[in-house]
């Protein structure tokens, strides 16, 4: 429940400390006072979105800081703080929300920052703000089947349901993707096939139209390179040099420098000799042949064909190409198997959402009725003796919550009841919202819970009982009432009164708490307007005493 609220500069509040007790709080004041600022700040705090115009004028930033003590036996809230490496403190909770004059904000969770959901989804689960126009959320098919879930307690179910729907959705378009790559694939499957054959018939290798150009060069200049090779086979082979290293041995004995130079000849033509047995045998290998340059012509016409056909650049390109054409191909045959699994997959997902959905529907079957009960059980004492309230169930398309439709209707008179969002009055709207808030407060495990002004179109008896009936929820639950109404402001527990002053040209915010006669002056106040009558102030007391 919150235990204290801190406020520093927000819209109209400068600064507020204020600590609250269990039970029923009771919030009034003028109209225009600010009590929507403090819902405001509230909301701030909950994850609602910030925007500098909330920062006092002439501040720099704002804060909004809320206390909450939690019961140990809240496993929702502590497995939230945990999964997010959070203190549970011993149930204490301090969340803040800081504003800057950028319109940045940071969120914080004791002292530690969070992401602003975080604080958020904490929020959610520590207190719950029903504004004014909160009724219109009952013309919402969402918000019905919410509260139908909520009052089934099919939450577990809720949970696998949307799990299964998630995994279908997944399963399904994984298949989806596959078939059409497919479909793809089959379309293209003769063009690839037709493609294949000629890059395979082609016997493309690596380096090998390098080859072939090196080759045409030689055989297209084959007569002026065989007569150069004949020409230095010749002069090599008619050097002299044998002669020229005996004549040098000869002499030898007498010059010692001749036998080396002897040495150095035979070395030079064993050489020599290397080399024109080298140019030989090129000799041999070229041969003049019109044939065998047609060949090689033929086969690099044959390439740069290909290469233009494909718009590549090399022979390792086609080769590419090719493989690319063969994992096509390839890839066909196993998609036909991979959307055999994937079939099978999407059936077993399908079928355990279908279970999930029948099993959810019948849970939903149940306790729609006594939903229902319960709803005209407490609109028949809040004065709506004739009223008619029922919840129906009808078929949806498949979705995260199953396949059910909710539709709560409603009749004043008896009659057969119809859409509440046809028929119920501003009056109607707000006793039938704060029956269902009062019946879902036993369901949610909601330690504090704020009703904006939800008495809005109701006075007299049914005033009082709906006080009544907010009174009874915070005997179990910390409630705070922002109401206009002196029949509800009589039954709280405790008494605070928003006020509006002003230092000058400045209007200032603030929040008191009321008792004994400055409590009596309010409820008068709220019977009689601006001038408090003594039959106010009288009967202020006698519904304080009677509360």
């Amino acid at each position: 429940m919150l235990r204290r609220l801190h406020i520093r500069n927000y819209v109209l509040i400068d600064a507020l400390d204020m600590e609250f007790p269990d039970g029923l709080v009771i919030i009034t004041g003028q109209t225009g006072a600010g009590k929507s600022i403090l819902l405001g700040s509230l909301g701030l705090v909950g994850g609602a979105k910030a925007d500098a115009a909330q920062i006092l004028r002439g501040a720099d930033s704002c804060v909004v800081e809320a206390e909450f003590e939690v019961a140990p036996s809240d496993e929702g809230v502590r497995e939230l703080l945990e999964s997010n490496d959070l203190d549970w403190d011993d149930g204490r909770i301090v969340i803040r929300r800081v504003l800057a004059a950028s319109g940045r904000s940071r969120c914080f969770v004791g002292d530690c920052p969070v992401p602003l959901q975080v604080l958020s989804d904490l929020a959610g689960r520590l207190f719950d703000i029903h504004s004014q126009h909160a009724s219109l959320l009952l013309t919402d098919r969402k918000y019905q089947l919410r509260l139908l879930d909520r009052f089934a307690g099919d939450g577990e179910l809720l949970g696998e349901c949307s799990a299964a729907w998630r995994g279908l959705l997944a399963a399904e378009s994984e298949l989806n993707e596959a078939k059409t790559r497919l479909s793809s694939l089959q379309a293209e499957k003769d063009y690839n096939e037709a493609q294949l054959r000629q890059l395979d018939a082609a016997h493309l290798r690596e380096g090998e139209l390098e080859e072939l150009e090196a080759l045409h060069g030689e055989l297209a200049n084959s007569e002026q390179i065989k007569e150069a090779l004949g020409t230095a086979a010749a002069a090599l082979d008619e050097l002299p040099l044998r002669d020229a290293r005996k004549a040098l041995e000869h002499i030898g004995n007498l010059v010692p420098a001749a036998a080396a130079l002897a040495e150095r000849i035979e070395s030079s033509r064993i050489e020599l000799d290397d080399v024109l047995s080298e140019v030989q045998a090129l000799d041999e290998r070229i041969g003049i042949s019109g044939e065998s340059l047609e060949s090689v012509e033929q086969s690099m016409s044959t390439l740069y064909g290909l290469m233009t056909k494909f718009s590549c650049g090399s022979v390792g390109e086609l080769i590419e190409r090719r493989e690319q054409y063969r994992s096509a191909l390839f890839d066909s045959d196993n998609l036909e198997s991979e959307i055999a699994s994937l079939e099978k997959k999407s059936a077993a997902i399908r079928a355990e959402y279908d279970s999930i959905c029948k099993s959810l529907h019948a849970v939903r079957a149940e306790a729609a009725p006594k939903l229902a009960a319960e709803v005209g059980q407490s609109l028949r004492f809040l004065e709506l003796d004739r009223s008619r309230f029922t919840v129906d169930i009808s078929p949806a398309a498949d979705g995260i919550s199953g396949r059910d439709a909710v539709s709560l209707r409603f009749s004043a008179s008896g009659g057969e009841p119809v859409d509440v969002a046809k028929c119920a009055s501003g009056g109607e709207m707000s006793r039938i919202m704060l029956c269902l808030k009062a019946i879902m407060a036993r369901f949610d495990g909601m330690p504090t819970l704020i009703f904006d002004e939800i008495d809005t179109g109701v006075s007299g008896s049914v005033a009082d009982k709906m006080g009544s009936m907010i009174c009874d929820m915070g005997r179990s639950m910390q409630v705070f009432s922002i109401t206009h109404l002196p029949q509800v402001a009589a039954k709280g527990d405790a008494h605070y009164v928003v006020t509006k002053e002003y230092e000058g040209e400045r209007a200032i915010t603030r929040l008191g708490k009321v008792e004994g006669e400055a409590r009596v002056m309010e409820i008068a106040r709220l019977l009689s307007g601006s001038s408090v009558t003594p039959e106010a102030v009288a009967n202020a007391k006698s519904l304080l005493n009677d509360r």
